[in-house]
């Protein structure tokens, strides 16, 4: 009876980051800071490389679009958790859940490629200077960035309609902090292997063969950002730990797009220079 009136409420509920109440208040806290610094840091990012002309190169170009992915990649799931974990009701309407993964696998598969046409950008650079401007020209920036934006919604509109076909029977109580696939196709009593491989090759091919394509300064995030997505999307259902993918989910969604302008740019001269400029004009 339970879940024939979950069923038909056609509501979904997500955990909460703790059921203890001084630990709710510690997990708000952190996760607000961090989604802060996400924030912040990336549209500083976007606002440096917009006023300094030695900023308007193909690298700088792709780590704008980066950071705008992350802007959004963060904004998909952390405000849903940080109501969740301060709310008495942590349910999510059908539309709402179908919303959230939808872009959250759009945005997560768009930086996977993006971080590859980076690395591609940096190969062209090092490996064959003279012909650089030559391959990685405005044009070639444009398209590169917008097949990295259009393959990932690509892969979000076939994979998240296949997922909310299944039929959920077991229970609409969602293990996981967020819409996201693979905890849900522990909700179905359907077969769900065919989406489970599915899924497992488009993350080999969106993100196993290019973390290996990489060069050395994307090693960071190739380890925390391609590493917990293949573990999340590419292991086999005996392997399911809930405890455990909640964590992994933590990284590649909270923590990655918090580090990534400090990892990609606010080490540079360039960057720091025209940060200190503009301070100290204020």
């Amino acid at each position: 009876m339970e879940n024939s009136n979950q069923t038909s409420s056609g509501r979904f509920f997500l955990l909460g980051l703790s059921n203890v109440f001084y630990l709710q208040g510690i997990c708000f806290c952190v996760f607000l800071i961090m989604y802060l610094m996400t924030l912040s840091g990336n549209v500083l990012l976007i606002i440096v490389v917009r006023i300094n002309s030695k900023l308007q190169t193909p690298m700088y170009f792709f780590l704008s679009n980066l950071s705008m992915i992350d802007i959004c990649f963060s904004s998909t799931i952390v405000p849903k958790i940080l109501i969740n974990t301060l709310s008495q009701d942590t349910s999510i309407s059908l539309v709402g859940c179908a919303l959230q993964m939808y872009f959250h696998m759009a945005l997560g598969a768009a930086e996977c490629i993006l971080l590859a046409v980076m690395a591609y950008d940096r190969f062209a650079a090092i490996c064959r200077p003279l012909h650089y401007q030559t391959i990685i020209n405005m044009k070639m920036c444009i398209l590169l960035a917008s097949i990295s934006w259009g393959m990932g919604f690509i892969t979000a509109s076939v994979h998240v309609p296949l997922t909310f076909q299944l039929p959920f029977c077991k229970s609409h109580h969602v293990n996981h902090f967020f819409c996201e696939m693979p905890p849900f196709f522990r909700l179905s009593c359907k077969d769900t292997r065919p989406n489970e491989i599915a899924m497992s090759v488009t993350a080999q091919f969106i993100a196993l063969d290019k973390a290996f394509s990489t060069c050395a300064s994307h090693l960071t995030v190739v380890s925390m950002f391609y590493g917990t997505i293949i573990f999340m999307y590419m292991k086999p259902r005996s392997a399911d730990l809930p405890e455990i993918d909640k964590t992994v989910s933590i990284i590649y969604t909270v923590v990655t797009p918090m580090l990534n302008p400090i990892i990609y740019s606010m080490r540079n001269k360039d960057v720091k220079d025209t940060i200190k400029m503009k301070l100290s004009s204020l």
